[in-house]
């Protein structure tokens, strides 16, 4: 087995959904293994939330133990926690990790976070690296 480890640092320019207040994010990290007939979910992990932050930082690590980075998409979702309801969405991205050629040494990206509005400007920053 190897190690995919993920470093959020962080969000930026994130869509407000609360009327009162900023959004209070927090991202949800889906791994799964993308085949043509079956498909192997690894899981989820989720970060702390960030309250009252449309440019929150996290310096957190999250680790999931794979076999491969052969079709593994790791899908980053972010959040806006709403208390008693369900969270809103603010922004996502799939990231293919096969094609990255990840190695033990961390590997910066940024990706835009999709909300399917006019102006999508919101980012989230990783990095990203794997042992096998």
């Amino acid at each position: 087995m190897g190690v995919l480890t993920i470093y959020l640092d962080k969000c930026t320019n994130l869509p407000n959904a609360d009327l009162m207040t900023a959004s209070d994010p927090y991202v949800r990290f889906e791994l799964e293994q993308d085949n043509w007939i079956k498909d192997v979910d690894y899981g989820f992990q989720k970060s702390s939330i960030k309250n009252d932050n449309l440019n929150p930082v996290y310096g957190e690590s999250f680790t999931f133990n794979i076999p491969t980075l052969d079709n593994m998409v790791l899908t980053c979702k972010i959040k806006d926690d709403d208390t008693g309801s369900f969270d809103d969405k603010l922004g996502w991205c799939k990231i293919n990790l096969e094609k990255l050629g990840l190695t033990e040494t961390p590997m910066e990206i940024d990706r835009v976070v999709d909300r399917n509005v006019i102006t999508a400007n919101g980012k989230i920053f990783l990095k990203l690296s794997y042992k096998a």
